[in-house]
């Protein structure tokens, strides 16, 4: 299967998207993580053209949703965490706990926490709305800097 990316600036540094003709497996911060190897092309693929209007109109404040097709890959219960995380509002904050809850397995909280660092589409499966129990920002695979702008893009803090 080909993976095309192409890279968009941000106001938080440049953003990678990668997909395929399945849809977009990948959104994420410069280094690329998923195919570093692919090189970035002039991107005609109408997945990764839809991700890059709709994340520039994120960041322009003219999107609160999206509307993209992902082509993820993950285990039953990382594809469940990603679910559940789509399901926060924009301008919400959810913790670990929440999430387990959602998922009908209190018991989960660290299992969420490490899929939740596995989500590879940043953003767009807005994992920077799950917070720490006691409303403290925690770990971000794009860095807590990002993390905060994100959350203050947002409204939120």
């Amino acid at each position: 299967m080909t993976i095309i990316q192409t890279r968009i600036p941000s106001p938080i540094d440049d953003i990678i998207i990668q997909g395929n003709h399945h849809g977009v497996s990948y959104v994420g911060f410069y280094p690329v993580i998923e195919y570093p190897e692919t090189p970035f092309v002039k991107v005609e693929q109408p997945h990764i053209l839809n991700c890059a209007a709709q994340l520039n109109d994120y960041f322009a404040g003219k999107r609160t949703t999206f509307a993209v097709t992902l082509a993820t890959q993950g285990t039953a219960f990382q594809q469940a965490v990603w679910q559940a995380l789509s399901t926060v509002p924009f301008g919400q904050t959810q913790s670990y706990a929440d999430i387990a809850n959602a998922l009908s397995n209190p018991k989960a909280v660290r299992a969420v926490g490490a899929a939740n660092g596995k989500n590879p589409i940043s953003i767009i499966v807005p994992c920077h709305r799950i917070i720490g129990a006691n409303g403290k920002l925690t770990g971000y695979a794009g860095g807590l800097e990002r993390k905060q702008w994100l959350l203050e893009h947002e409204g939120i803090i």
